[in-house]
């Protein structure tokens, strides 16, 4: 995967996607029909140049068959409590199956998202029950975020976010 010339995402958009928020994957086949999944974790490099998201295989097998297809992807990171979002796509992805290392990382984003969910009034059992998966039917995709936008709900939404 090329670099950018430069950070698409902030500290402050970097430091919420590496909390764990809300995790929503979405991509489109060559009709342009799209498919989405929430995802089971998701990650972020320190300087915001590479993010991996991780999905359910069972659950996402339309998902992964467009982004195998197309090499696109579109990733959506919204706290539940204040609705800030901030979407980032890509046009080039790496696809694999989820290895140990990866088990520190997904257990990370449950408990961040019990946490979140919870600031709204949802229990754990609800965030365990909506997020369970086995390891061995995780699949991680990996890319560098080629745009990104305000999602957040107001006069900024869909606007492009400053080059950081």
């Amino acid at each position: 995967m090329p670099a950018l010339p430069h950070p698409l995402l902030n500290p402050e958009h970097i430091a919420m996607i590496d909390k764990g928020v809300s995790t929503i994957v979405a991509s489109r086949n060559a009709a342009h029909r799209p498919s989405l999944m929430r995802a089971v974790g998701a990650a972020i490099a320190p300087d915001g140049s590479e993010v991996t998201v991780y999905l359910a295989r069972s659950r996402s097998r339309q998902l992964l068959q467009d982004v195998a297809a197309t090499g696109q992807v579109a990733v959506v990171f919204s706290e539940p409590l204040s609705h800030r979002t901030v979407q980032v796509k890509a046009r080039e992805v790496e696809l694999r199956s989820a290895v140990d290392g990866d088990a520190p990382v997904l257990k990370r984003y449950l408990r961040s998202m019990e946490h979140e969910i919870g600031n709204v009034g949802l229990s754990a059992d609800f965030v365990q029950a909506m997020l369970a998966c086995r390891l061995d039917d995780v699949v991680a995709i990996r890319f560098r975020p080629s745009e990104a936008y305000d999602q957040t709900p107001g006069p900024k939404a869909g606007s492009a976010l400053p080059a950081a």
